[in-house]
């Protein structure tokens, strides 16, 4: 610790005397300053210990002393020490009483000692007490390296936690709490989260110092070189760190932002596992999928998992109507920009992917993720967390589009998303075809998602909703509006009739309010402006779906 007034008193080679503030010499002192100025305030920090010998202050009065004490306790100098033997014989009973009454410590110097000898010892106290700390500081290094070698985020937290005597949390990019030491600190670093959030919002490297409680004094730093933060480090303690304590918390600030890019070299070479992965799931190797899978996606391939195709789109032109539900646009900003601090310009894809790994990592799932050209291919766990967040990802984002909002979480191209049904390694190829279908779904419909359990059980109806099929149906039934429209009958209708009983004369007949023979009539003109038999079951289905597609 740095010296303190008391030390000095101690010190057998000075041989300073008490003569006021007996109860305040626990105080640290961190210089030693020489000074015969009425008024040397103008010139202190605060933390000096003052040596003066009165040479331009009337001592023996008893108001000056006041002020002048007051004066020098006011600016935080923490000591006066003064040298008997060369204007004054002893410590005249003004500047004492001064001393006494304001509680600044007042030290007799005796003729032998020389200011000199003080503020060496001071200055070699000081210097000890910084080689202590830095020595501390590297033993604290070399154990929290050894920590996060062999125990990762979780020993070197542990190490970090007792080198500051208070506690230690570490946060995901969305302000999630990942790990925290000990563990009766987790309550305390989940009510951060809002300043971990505003702190990702500053250039890194960023840090805070915030209120984590009533005996809490919090410092947050953002982990990470790139343009935002892959992490963020709390530290609570009693009071304001020492050196030794700030040396501990730059290592630990160093070996995760060390460990975090460590983590980026290493992603590239998983996803090459990943693709390898996948590419003998497709080819019906399972059983080489799961050699090759290993440790690493090996959970993945042992439960069900769901295959998801996601690619970025235009968007659609301004006013055309898009499927989507009531909701605060905010909430789309938040979940993008909370997980991955996504901006106008963002790569929809890149944030969706970020927004699955987050929530897999904190959950402890594997997930497969590999490119494929301008498109991504996603195995995650049925029913996991990654499954859960992708879900809920795109329903805000249709929400924000539907809202109509200007700034929605991702500007530019859009997200569609297509899910397969579960699946295992087995039917991996069929899953893959199963999410190109939803993926190919959700662009015709103008989703974010859609899964292929919709597109199985739903009804085909939806899909004609596409321009061309309207554009073909209309171009179908063009010449039995133009005959209606003259008057000469009324084809349309009855063709619909007569679809609709299957053909069934007498009840199509009984429908229109028409004898069977008139039908009969009517669809024989049908056949003739067409140019198309009504027996070809084929016509009959495009006729159909013509008049559903154009609400005929």
């Amino acid at each position: 610790m740095p010296p303190t007034l008391a030390s000095l008193v101690h010190h057998s080679a000075l041989k300073l005397t008490v003569r006021a503030g007996e109860e305040r010499l626990d105080t640290p002192v961190r210089w030693a300053h020489v000074s015969e100025l009425a008024d040397p305030v103008p010139y202190m920090e605060g933390g000096e210990l003052l040596l003066i010998t009165a040479l331009k202050l009337d001592a023996d009065d008893p108001d000056a002393m006041r002020r002048y004490v007051k004066r020098l306790a006011g600016a935080g100098v923490v000591g006066l020490g003064f040298a008997v033997g060369v204007n004054y014989d002893a410590v005249p009973d003004a500047l004492v009483q001064a001393a006494q009454d304001e509680g600044l410590p007042l030290l007799e110097v005796p003729p032998r000692t020389p200011f000199i000898a003080i503020s060496k010892a001071v200055s070699a106290a000081i210097a000890a007490d910084q080689y202590r700390a830095v020595t501390s500081g590297f033993a604290a290094q070399r154990e929290l390296t050894k920590q996060a070698l062999n125990e990762g985020p979780e020993g070197l937290l542990s190490v970090l936690a007792g080198q500051v005597d208070g506690w230690a949390a570490l946060y995901d990019a969305s302000g999630a709490v990942v790990a925290t030491a000990p563990e009766w600190a987790g309550r305390r670093a989940a009510r951060l989260t809002p300043d971990v959030e505003r702190l990702r919002e500053r250039p890194a490297p960023a840090s805070s110092v915030v209120a984590g409680g009533a005996d809490d004094r919090v410092e947050l730093h953002s982990i990470g070189t790139g343009r935002r933060p892959r992490a963020a480090l709390a530290v609570g303690t009693a009071a304001a760190l020492g050196t030794a304590e700030r040396y501990a918390l730059h290592s630990a600030i160093a070996l995760l932002t060390l460990t975090t890019e460590r983590s980026r070299a290493l992603y590239a070479a998983e996803q090459r596992i990943g693709a390898a992965v996948l590419r003998m799931l497709l080819a019906g190797e399972p059983d080489h999928a799961r050699a090759v899978a290993g440790d690493l996606y090996g959970a993945l391939l042992d439960a069900p998992f769901r295959m998801v195709l996601a690619e970025a789109v235009a968007p659609p032109p301004s006013g055309v109507a898009v499927q989507g539900g009531a909701s605060s646009a905010g909430t789309a900003l938040l979940l993008a920009e909370a997980v991955t601090g996504a901006g106008p310009g963002s790569d929809p894809v890149s944030v969706l992917v970020d927004v699955v790994e987050s929530a897999a990592a904190r959950a402890g799932e594997a997930v497969l993720v590999v490119p494929d050209g301008e498109r991504v291919v996603l195995l995650v766990v049925d029913g996991g967390a990654a499954v859960d967040a992708c879900g809920q990802y795109a329903e805000v984002l249709e929400a924000t589009r539907a809202d109509g909002s200007a700034g929605s979480a991702v500007a530019g191209d859009e997200l569609v998303i297509g899910f397969s049904a579960p699946a295992g390694p087995i039917a991996a190829a069929t899953a893959f075809k199963q999410a190109e279908q939803a993926l190919s779904v959700a662009r015709r419909r103008g989703r974010i998602l859609v899964e292929h359990e919709d597109v199985a059980a739903g009804s085909v109806l939806p899909l004609l909703g596409d321009d061309a099929v309207r554009a073909f149906a209309d171009g179908l039934l063009r010449a039995l509006r133009d005959h209606d429209a003259t008057g000469r009958g009324d084809l349309v209708a009855s063709l619909r009739a007569w679809l609709s009983r299957h053909g069934q004369w007498d009840a199509a007949a009984a429908d229109l309010g028409v004898h069977r023979h008139t039908l009969r009539y009517r669809m024989r003109r049908v056949e003739e402006i067409l140019g198309r038999s009504l027996d070809d079951p084929d016509v009959r289905m495009e006729l159909w779906l013509a008049l559903k597609a154009t609400g005929a």
